[in-house]
């Protein structure tokens, strides 16, 4: 296998590591990633009257904190502190990227009209 080969190889695994990375996250979680990607509050209640305000219906603020959590964890938010009881969340520059490679990965896949 020659060099170019190789490179090229390499780079399928890496987009594939990134979409199984991106699709062992819950739906959830993933819409908690774009509501974060596109909200002006970035603290808790902010993200949960977001999402709320997409999907019309209420989430359950533990169900909430949780999954921020693990996103946390799992290095797509990074967590900042605001005041002493709130919290503020961004996405860290891995998760835009793995953001935009998975909208890139299913404009792919649609059915161009």
């Amino acid at each position: 296998m020659n060099y170019n080969g190789t490179i090229e190889n390499t780079n399928i695994l890496v987009s594939r590591n990134i979409e199984q990375l991106m699709h062992n996250l819950s739906g959830f979680q993933r819409d908690l990633l774009y509501c974060i990607a596109g909200v002006e509050e970035s603290y808790g209640l902010g993200i949960k009257r977001a999402l709320e305000s997409y999907k019309d219906i209420e989430v359950n603020t533990g169900r909430l904190y949780t999954n921020l959590n693990t996103l946390v964890e799992e290095g797509y938010v990074a967590k900042g502190r605001i005041d002493d009881r709130t919290n503020s969340y961004e996405l860290t520059a891995e998760a835009k990227q793995r953001l935009a490679e998975r909208q890139q990965w299913q404009a792919e896949r649609l059915p161009t009209q």
